[in-house]
């Protein structure tokens, strides 16, 4: 079965705990997915109900996961990781509660260094050209780090 074959009603459930389990969607993502599956508009918003009363389906619990997975591994942070979670079907309002506590919670000057670090073991700023400094940099706000938390976290190891 092709995934835009359409579903019989008695199928959309089952179909969407299997999705689930293979890995966690946002609501507008299930809803995306299910929609290619031409799936009525309301069956669709009765399974989606179905599947949050019984815990499958959390855009609160999901967005946490995320956030501290991205925050964890360095991956994203700050705007970044803010424009990541509205990209991958976050509502605005679970993106300000989750990283609300999580951003306040660290402290970007450390997290700078540590990305560097990460990236770069022993990296210099004084010592460096000025293509690695400007590398440097780039990686940084590529993560998410604001340009000058980046210059006073680099500036401060000399």
């Amino acid at each position: 079965m092709k995934n835009t074959e359409p579903l019989p009603p008695d199928k959309i459930y089952p179909y969407a705990i299997r999705l689930l389990t293979g890995r966690d969607y946002t609501v507008a993502g299930i809803r995306q997915k299910l929609a290619l599956r031409q799936i009525a508009d309301q069956d669709l918003d009765a399974v989606i109900l179905r599947l949050q009363r019984e815990g499958w389906l959390d855009d609160g619990r999901f967005a946490a996961r995320f956030a501290e997975y991205a925050l964890s591994s360095g991956r994203y942070y700050g705007v970044r990781l803010r424009l990541e979670m509205r990209r991958r079907g976050f509502t605005a309002d679970v993106v300000d509660e989750t990283l609300a506590p999580l951003l306040a919670d660290s402290d970007e000057l450390s997290e700078v260094r540590s990305a560097a670090e990460r990236r770069s073991p022993g990296f210099s700023y004084s010592a460096a050209s000025d293509r690695d400094r400007r590398r440097m940099v780039g990686f940084l706000q590529r993560r998410g780090f604001g340009f000058s938390a980046i210059m006073r976290a680099l500036r401060a190891e000399e």
